[in-house]
């Protein structure tokens, strides 16, 4: 039965990381389909450039808590253990989820809420991170890049067990692995910076 329940927390979990909070707020607040403005990304980033600050700050609190109560099913289901695939799949939700044709955000919204509850201490030195990048450089997407890639390194100095450091490294994979186009528009010149209105 336990291993029922495990399951159980680990497909509500998916479900939970799945709801499209950038697509639903972006509609029921101004009848705005974000996929279709700015980046198409669906991350309150995206929601800041197209729709201002407030329906922005409101999609980042949803998306933090919804990795963050994956987690917290994962942690009642089974421990560690649960939690970090729990927190997987939270994070997986996010970045393919069910509910748009397996497209989704970047993961860095639900990955902060997941890190927030299982490292708060990782989080609290990776928001340092970011900050001073994003202040430093005004590009959000880098500072977020950045952060994913120094994600598990941190885990391991901060001596968080070995299932939240190998679910750090997936879900700073992931994040990169989805920032593909910030990537290259990084390269070029071509990316827009914190304060600069979607077209």
């Amino acid at each position: 039965m336990k291993y029922v329940g495990v399951l159980a927390a680990i497909g509500l979990s998916y479900i939970l990381g799945s709801i499209p909070f950038g697509y639903v707020i972006g509609r029921l607040l101004t009848g705005v389909d974000v996929r279709t403005k700015g980046s198409g990304n669906i991350g309150a980033t995206n929601v800041l450039r197209v729709l201002g600050w407030g329906p922005a700050l409101l999609v980042l609190c949803c998306d933090l808590g919804k990795g963050a109560l994956g987690v917290y099913l994962g942690i009642l289901a089974q421990g560690t253990l649960g939690g970090a695939l729990c927190g997987m799949a939270a994070a997986l939700g996010g970045a393919y989820s069910v509910f748009l044709g397996f497209q989704g955000g970047k993961g860095i919204g639900v990955g902060s809420g997941i890190v927030l509850v299982t490292m708060p201490m990782t989080a609290a030195v990776l928001v340092l991170v970011w900050a001073g990048i994003v202040l430093l450089t005004r590009y959000v997407s880098l500072g977020s890049i950045i952060v994913a890639a120094l994600a598990p390194f941190v885990a391991y100095a901060c001596h968080y067990p070995p299932e939240y450091v190998v679910l750090a490294a997936m879900i700073g994979g992931l994040a990169i692995l989805k920032h593909h186009s910030n990537i290259k528009r990084l390269i070029s010149g071509k990316e827009r910076k914190l304060g600069e209105k979607a077209e």
